[in-house]
């Protein structure tokens, strides 16, 4: 942060640079004696996604296999995510449970080694802050591609130090909160992907009994048709992986030829439909208009149920239908003639509804634990911001 940004602290409290108390990316020698057919601790860069707090499942290899090309860390340091990405999303860790507190790993890593008026904690607990992430992100502004915060904006970042003691009194306090807020979390996603594994069951239950082939061309019907000029009066809807969602594109330049997309319409992007950009408006959404280079069309009353055919599209079976069905020579994709001329085997209209009712509160449940999450993962930035103006 810059002198700008600093706030009043307590007293016994001082602004320093993190490189002023802090070897950042060390060069010094490591000093192993060990041979190279002894064990090691590694970390490749796809540990990156469990870097929250301590690194809890290191992996062994022997000493030859890591020695040069990596990076060296000890016990007790500190390893920040260089790509902002990963480095957004709190990925960082303190090093620990090291086989003879040394360790290598992936080049994608700062380390942050604390000198003795610092502690591990205290460092890795303020690199946390939303604050420094955002200001690290403020770099890259416009910038394309991925990139990687650079060893200078950590050795120059200005960090509140108060004395040793009061340093592990507030981290003791901040690591149990965090603690809990991380269980908190993962209860929180384990009961999220388990209703979102639901409606998969329940189309897999619905297809158990009789089922009859149908070719599509009698099940479905196309929207083609542009909304008019009366296209301002709705939002513009797209299609995610996570399914419905407002576009994040501006209206083209023919507005007009929007399709409209009311209860019961499924839609889709025909370029993305490999990657699961599926929706559908149900029964109590707003009303709203798509992209004209979507795949728009409703399902036939009585004979092919929409959520019914929505979550069968987006379950395993229909997974797999997809890709049986894209076609390209340059980007695969899956058009209406193309989905129209399949076939596929459907339960009774009976089975369907059944299905489909099923489906309704899920759905809810769904977004409400959705919601939960959020709020937990806000969790933390609430908890780091006062513990570093000396409000904890």
């Amino acid at each position: 942060m810059t002198p700008a940004a600093r706030k009043e602290l307590p007293e016994g409290w001082r602004w320093v640079r993190l490189g002023d108390v802090c070897e950042v990316n060390s060069t010094r020698d490591s000093n192993l004696n060990r041979k190279d057919t002894e064990p090691t601790t590694f970390v490749p860069m796809s540990a990156v996604d469990e870097l929250r707090g301590a690194i809890a499942r290191p992996e062994v290899k022997a000493f030859s296999e890591v020695k040069k090309g990596y990076t060296f860390f000890k016990e007790g340091d500190v390893l920040f995510a260089k790509i902002t990405p990963c480095m957004q999303n709190g990925k960082h860790a303190i090093a620990s449970q090291l086989i003879d507190g040394i360790g290598f790993g992936s080049t994608e890593f700062h380390v942050v080694r604390p000198g003795p008026d610092v502690m591990s904690s205290w460092v890795h607990c303020y690199l946390r802050q939303p604050d420094v992430l955002i200001v690290a992100t403020a770099h890259f502004a416009g910038a394309v591609g991925q990139q990687r915060v650079p060893e200078s904006f950590l050795a120059s970042l200005e960090i509140p130090l108060p004395p040793l003691p009061e340093q592990a009194r507030i981290t003791a306090v901040l690591c149990d909160r965090l603690t809990a807020v991380e269980r908190a979390r993962a209860a929180a996603e384990a009961q999220l992907q388990a209703a979102k594994a639901l409606p998969a069951a329940y189309v897999r239950q619905s297809l158990a009994g009789s089922r009859n082939l149908m070719a599509l061309s009698d099940c479905l019907i196309e929207v083609s048709r542009g909304i008019g000029s009366t296209w301002s009066q709705y939002r513009v809807l797209g299609a995610t992986r996570a399914g419905l969602a407002l576009a994040k594109e501006r209206v083209g330049k023919h507005p007009e030829r929007y399709k409209l997309v009311d209860a019961g319409t499924i839609f889709y992007n025909p370029m993305r439909i490999l990657l699961g950009s599926i929706a559908m408006v149900d029964e109590g959404d707003e009303t709203g208009i798509t992209s004209p280079d979507y795949v728009v069309l409703k399902t036939k009353q009585g004979v092919l149920h929409p959520r019914w055919f929505y979550y069968w599209l987006r379950s395993p079976e229909g997974d797999c239908f997809i890709k049986t069905l894209t076609r390209g020579a340059v980007r695969e994709r899956m058009l209406f003639r193309r989905l129209a001329e399949a076939s596929i085997e459907l339960p009774p209209w009976s089975a369907q509804t059944e299905a489909a009712a099923k489906l309704t509160p899920v759905r809810t449940a769904a977004e409400t634990m959705a919601q939960q999450l959020a709020a937990i993962n806000a969790l933390p930035a609430a908890l780091l911001r006062p513990a570093f103006s000396g409000e904890l």
